[in-house]
This record gives structure tokens, C-alpha cells and sequence, in this order.
């Protein structure tokens, strides 16, 4: 297998609501939802950097989709980290994070290895962790 993952689907409860949260509280860019016309299909894109796509599906959908029960969401089990170019980005991701409905599970702080980061939850509970890592720095726009 090639290490060529280009889209990262996140489970939710309610679509809407979460495409409201990840477009209009986070600023991340999409076209909507699409497919709404199949049974099962309704689906939100995000771009991200690269050729990475974020997408948002119902869980319901999920598990008709695989076969297997719908299951809760467990915040412990991946984390998605995004990371930010100046130490000072972590706190204002963080602010419009909770500013557009996200639970702050850990305020932005200096970490072990020399950066700075905190955590929120989204509405359904998924964890981002928002990172300044001065040795891993994202590549500039």
C-alpha cells in the first residue's frame, strides 16, 4: 500500500450541525452537502492542505454503508492535529474553535518537546489537538 490517504471521514450525529460547525465556526472551505439526492449518501467535502479532504458522513450512513453497528464516538482513539505556523495561531484556533460550539477539553500550553498546544472536541465529540511544534512546521501557503 502506498501512503496515499486523501480523505479523513468523520462520523456525526447530525450533519447540518456539523457542517455549520466545521464551515462557519472553523472557516473551512466546502461546497456543502452533496448527494443528499441518494439514500444513504449525503455527504460534506472540506479542502485541507494538499490534496487532503475532510468529509463528514452520517454515522448512521457509516454503518449501513459497512454493515457494522453504529457505535459512540470515543475521543481517545485518534486525534486529529492540525498544525499551525506561529505559536500564537493555537490560541486563536482555539478561541474560534469554542467560539463556534467545540468543548476546550485542554487550554493551549507549552508541551514537553518545546511547542505549544491544546485540545477541543467537536459536536460529536471527535478531538483535535491544535499544535505549534517548532520542528515540524507546516510548509508556507
Amino acid at each position: 500500500m502506498k501512503p496515499r490517504i486523501s480523505v479523513l471521514t468523520l462520523g456525526v450525529s447530525n450533519l447540518e450541525r456539523s457542517l455549520s460547525f466545521y464551515r462557519d465556526g472553523l472557516g473551512l472551505p466546502t461546497k456543502g452537502i452533496i448527494g443528499q439526492e441518494f439514500e444513504h449518501g449525503a455527504v460534506a467535502f472540506f479542502d485541507l492542505s494538499g490534496c487532503l479532504k475532510l468529509a463528514l458522513f452520517a454515522q448512521a450512513n457509516i454503518a449501513h454503508d459497512t454493515g457494522l453497528p453504529v457505535q459512540p464516538v470515543s475521543s481517545t482513539a485518534l486525534t486529529i492535529g492540525h498544525n499551525v505556523s506561529r505559536k500564537e495561531e493555537v490560541d486563536q484556533c482555539m478561541e474560534a474553535a469554542a467560539q463556534a460550539g467545540a468543548e476546550v477539553i485542554k487550554s493551549a500550553q507549552d508541551t514537553f518537546y518545546g511547542g505549544y498546544a491544546g485540545y477541543f472536541r467537536d459536536p460529536d465529540g471527535h478531538l483535535w489537538e491544535i499544535v505549534w511544534n517548532p520542528d515540524l512546521l507546516p510548509p508556507e501557503d
